[in-house]
């Protein structure tokens, strides 16, 4: 069944949708991104990024961005995520894509309980990406944009096999983390990299006073 563009109030407005994806991972950035759909052209198969598989969202991400009217892609880094919280992060992603937008949409629905603090109208929709297909565009882009960028930080970080686990607290994630502890792009609030860094500040203080 294809997902409504939007509600039946906010028909033949200029409607965006915002999603984010990475609030979970201990590591790596917080991704969002900012759909207008074109009415005209709706992609078919589009749902929530987490009920498909790689294969789909790769597909249905360049259907989203050829048939858009527009669509925009940012971020908030690891250390913003520590700075402010992972919500606050999160939303200020959301805020920068919507503001990358090159159209002003009339208005905008946002995945999740809050909207961030701006001039648009908008609404919060809890699962909104499983009933509003705008939010359901964002989040495929999002979540396509930040698993490409987590293979791209492999290169760079070898040893934590982001690869794979998209920095999400797998097994191998967590034993990678145990044995090599934080690199750069680690969350360092987020509690199994706090332990490390804590336990490993115990160590460090034991040996300087034995």
């Amino acid at each position: 069944m294809q997902l409504p563009l939007c509600l039946p109030e906010h028909q033949h407005r200029l409607i965006a949708g915002v999603d984010e994806a990475g609030r979970g991972p201990l590591a790596g950035a917080v991704f969002a991104a900012a759909v207008i759909p074109d009415p005209n052209r709706p992609v078919k198969g589009v749902t929530d990024s987490k009920k498909l598989n790689t294969e789909q969202r790769e597909e249905l991400y360049q259907q989203i961005i050829d048939s858009s009217l527009c669509y925009a892609i940012a971020s908030a880094s690891a250390t913003e995520i520590d700075d402010i919280n992972i919500l606050q992060a999160s939303l200020l992603a959301m805020h920068r894509a919507v503001k990358l937008l090159r159209t002003k949409p009339e208005f905008v629905y946002v995945d999740g309980l809050y909207c961030p603090r701006w001039n648009y109208a908008s609404l919060a929709l809890v699962k909104g990406d499983s009933r509003i297909s705008a939010i359901a565009a964002a989040s495929i882009l999002a979540k396509v944009s930040r698993d490409r960028e987590m293979v791209r930080l492999d290169a760079k970080y070898p040893d934590y096999g982001f690869a794979q686990h998209k920095g999400y607290p797998t097994e191998l994630h967590r034993e990678t983390l145990q044995k090599f502890g934080p690199c750069d792009i680690h969350r360092k609030s987020f509690k199994p990299v706090a332990d490390w860094e804590k336990s490993s500040a115990i160590e460090l203080l034991a040996v300087q006073t034995a």
